[in-house]
């Protein structure tokens, strides 16, 4: 049973940083590629970033590229998302999501496990 908690969200100002985790188990971790996604209040889940399974590889959406970065580490089976100069428009439940697949994927259908998400709030 693969389980993703993802952790680290919270009330911020606008300009300011917050730092998700995602701890990952029920598999071989370092083996899949992993994403982040969002969902703000009366929208539809959209993409935020992605690695894939050695990290070596990143792809980001359009409005967090320059601000967002997404990493993870094998040996601890946790993927991170440090988000910098937040803005009032990235509010939304972040969620951790994992496909079956090395290759990162900027598509929900693509991912396989999702966690419950973690609220982000950010404050104009």
């Amino acid at each position: 049973q693969v389980q993703l908690v993802e952790s680290g969200g919270g009330l911020v100002q606008a300009g300011g940083s917050l730092r998700l985790s995602c701890a990952a188990s029920g598999r071989t971790f370092s083996s899949y590629a992993m994403g982040w996604f969002r969902q703000a209040p009366g929208k539809e889940r959209e993409f935020v970033a992605a690695i894939s399974w050695s990290g070596g590889s990143t792809a980001y959406a359009d409005s967090v590229k320059g601000r967002f970065t997404i990493s993870r580490d094998n040996a601890k089976n946790t993927v991170f998302l440090q988000m910098n100069s937040l803005k009032p428009e990235d509010t939304a439940v972040y969620y951790c999501a994992s496909r079956s697949r090395t290759r990162v994927a900027d598509y929900a259908s693509a991912y396989d496990y999702w966690g419950q998400g973690t609220q982000v709030t950010v404050s104009s």
